[in-house]
């Protein structure tokens, strides 16, 4: 029996700025702690994405005692301060939900270096965003995610897509959040249910891909791969799959190097 485990752990502190690697983390009710608690939106509240704005590819985040700090090529580096009072309701696909504002100076960087007005954002500790209940719980959340709190993909799979590219692409491309080693390739395909350190998964709903892997993380720039090969043997339903949502039935901590146990 193949020995599986977990070879990557990543958060996304700004919904489409760059990840920051991690070799343990917690788990809290929205994910990994601190993924996607923040987002930009337009002059209407809605969110950007590098869909729209690639360059956001660029722009990096750390955290240093939950103090987001923003960083970018020919930028001062901005400590984010706490969220405003101020709510916003923002909208993330079909979601609405409420959000604090994060301030004029992280607004007026933001805005400068993407050339477009955009405002930050917080997702509070207390709001709630359901996530799908086609496929999942009642009371199961997200913050600003796309719709699921947890994304992951074996590295056999990402391999796999590799020999069949001329230039090989970055995990990155793909934003997962867990990374597993030791299974086949889309072996997490056929998972239902898994278990890490005590802790239950969900498998939910394979993850329908659109642009973003297909943007150069390092310059931004847009290119036919790897979506052009993807769609040559992952294609269902006019939907292009690489990677699985996810759902922790608990709370826990995870760190690399942890045995994953397929249950079902």
């Amino acid at each position: 029996m193949s020995h599986i485990t977990i070879t990557e752990l990543n958060i996304y502190p700004v919904k489409s700025l760059r990840q920051i690697s991690l070799q343990r983390s917690h788990l809290d009710p929205f994910g990994l702690a601190m993924d996607r608690r923040w987002m930009l939106v337009d002059e209407n509240n809605h969110m950007l994405t590098q869909r729209q704005l690639p360059r956001m590819c660029l722009i990096s985040t750390r955290l240093d005692n939950q103090q987001l700090i923003l960083q970018a090529e020919d930028m001062d580096d901005l400590v984010v301060p706490a969220a405003t009072d101020t709510v916003l309701p923002v909208s993330v696909w079909n979601d609405q939900c409420n959000a604090l504002d994060c301030g004029d100076e992280a607004a007026e960087w933001l805005s400068f270096f993407l050339n477009k007005e955009c405002r930050l954002v917080y997702f509070p500790d207390n709001e709630m965003r359901q996530v799908d209940t086609n496929y999942a719980r009642a009371g199961d959340r997200t913050a600003f995610s796309d719709g699921f709190p947890l994304l992951l993909i074996s590295q056999a799979s990402l391999d796999d897509l590799n020999q069949r590219l001329e230039t090989p692409v970055p995990m990155a491309r793909f934003r997962p959040n867990l990374v597993v080693s030791g299974c086949e390739a889309y072996a997490e395909d056929t998972w239902k249910k898994i278990r890490i350190n005590q802790i239950d998964f969900r498998i939910v709903k394979p993850c329908s891909r659109c642009v973003i892997p297909s943007i150069d993380i390092e310059t931004a720039q847009k290119y036919p791969e790897p979506t052009r090969t993807l769609a040559s043997y992952r294609m269902k339903d006019k939907k292009i799959f690489f990677g699985q949502n996810v759902i922790a039935e608990s709370e826990g901590d995870l760190e690399t190097g942890m045995e994953v146990a397929v249950l079902e």
